[in-house]
């Protein structure tokens, strides 16, 4: 595992300035290497100074110390080494504050600059030197050879130390730069997750409305349906013997389609527990889809399975309300067409649905159902009147859970449409939608 740059910025434990304690004691190892270089070249400074020998051992030491600060101050690490290279002293210390100038991120104006008079002090100081020594006699060799020594010794002792510290400069400024990178990508992959987790569990939480929507629709209206004709089979059981009979048909037709189609719904959703052959889990688009289907068992027509219920079945299910005891009334505007699947089934569920709620809410009221086909839209609207106050539906008391009047607004808003509903002021009660077609 690599270390990410805010994993890399947090790791700095060591004292002061230093981000580690390895750092801190090659500092300080360099710092006394240092110190000692320049107080044992401060004895010979202090008997060409003519200066006692310790003045020179602790001058050299302390300016040889000033290597310690390298990384805090770096331009003064350098200056030191320029101050004191007329000593003849201070080599590793130009040599390690050169390299640790050129690496920081100070602007390279001033390290060009500092290295330029490092140049210079060594390349004078060497020059002098040497033909010092040539005139002395210390040193065999003719006075060509004297700028040559001199500029030799300058490029050495400044060019590589300059160019090393740019070379670890821009690859620590590199490595700086990938780890950063690695940090944008991770936290961008994280957020990609989190999307990616959220996208998923909206995604579950509209095939669960979804299924629960079917299933709302496909199975409330058959039971509203059984339990009015139960009430009406009550009230004339003994009255009019056949008319029961019928009734109790009816009651076992609607209960076998119910439990059929909650049967396949039920089927879908355990497909994916396992059983004796094991096979891969349902999606929950397959639960809608299966919901779907079983919807269009619902009408009746064995043909149109799986496709959902269609516009030309509303007068079976019309019919279904009327032998319920409903007085209710089909009106059609317009020539009947073709539409889309979505649609022809979105608009069969709104009658459906508000058909179940006269049933529920409205027992007994005359209902009126307008169908309107037009040139880019098609119009449904179910008004039923005010209920009678005595009536033997009046008397079913249907549970309600609330959820029909949303379950049809989201579905015509789901294809774009516009739904309404709301009291009449004669106190009945209307629903109208509009999908654009």
């Amino acid at each position: 595992m690599t270390t990410t740059g805010e994993e890399h910025t947090a790791a700095g434990t060591g004292p002061w300035w230093w981000v580690g304690w390895r750092g801190a004691a090659l500092d300080a190892g360099l710092a006394l290497a240092s110190a000692f270089e320049c107080g044992t070249e401060g004895v010979r400074f202090a008997h060409d100074a003519g200066l006692p020998a310790p003045v020179g051992v602790v001058f050299g030491a302390v300016a040889g110390s000033v290597l310690l600060v390298r990384r805090r101050w770096p331009i003064a690490v350098v200056l030191v080494s320029i101050a004191i290279a007329p000593a003849q002293m201070g080599f590793l210390m130009g040599l390690v504050g050169l390299y640790t100038l050129a690496a920081s991120e100070l602007p390279r104006r001033i390290t060009a600059a500092l290295a330029g008079m490092s140049f210079a002090g060594m390349l004078i100081v060497t020059f002098v030197r040497a033909h010092q020594s040539v005139v002395d006699g210390d040193v065999p060799m003719g006075n060509w050879l004297v700028p040559f020594a001199s500029i030799t010794t300058a490029i050495g002792m400044t060019a590589p130390p300059v160019l090393l510290g740019l070379y670890m400069g821009a690859r620590r400024r590199l490595m700086e730069s990938l780890r950063e990178r690695a940090d944008s990508l991770e936290r961008e992959l994280q957020l990609l997750a989190e999307r990616a987790e959220e996208r998923a569990e909206w995604a579950r939480n509209e095939e669960r409305t979804r299924i629960a929507r079917e299933m709302h629709d496909v199975v409330a209206h058959r039971v509203s349906l059984m339990v009015v004709h139960a009430a009406a089979l009550q009230a004339v059981a003994r009255k009019d013997p056949e008319k029961a009979v019928k009734n109790a048909a009816l009651v076992g037709d609607m209960g076998r389609q119910a439990l059929t189609e909650l049967r396949e719904m039920l089927g879908v959703l355990r497909t994916g527990d396992g059983g004796r052959a094991r096979v891969p889990s349902v999606p929950l688009a397959a639960v809608g889809a299966a919901a779907a289907a079983a919807a269009s068992r619902a009408a009746g027509d064995s043909s149109g399975a799986g496709e959902g219920p269609r516009l030309a079945e509303l007068d079976e299910l019309i019919g279904q309300s009327a032998a319920a005891g409903m007085v209710v009334a089909l009106s059609v505007e317009g020539d009947m067409r073709a539409y889309a699947r979505e649609i022809e089934q979105t608009a069969y569920r709104v009658v459906q649905e508000a058909l179940t709620n006269v049933h529920k809410h409205a027992a007994g009221a005359k209902t009126y159902v307008r169908l309107a086909h037009r040139v880019s839209e098609i119009a449904m609207q179910v008004e039923n009147e005010c209920p009678p106050e005595v009536g033997v539906g009046s008397s079913v008391g249907l549970p309600s859970g609330g959820n029909g009047l949303l379950g049809m607004k989201e579905r015509v808003a789901a294809l774009g449409g516009v739904f309404v509903s709301g009291p009449t002021d004669a106190g009945g009660f209307r629903v109208s939608a509009v999908i654009p077609a």
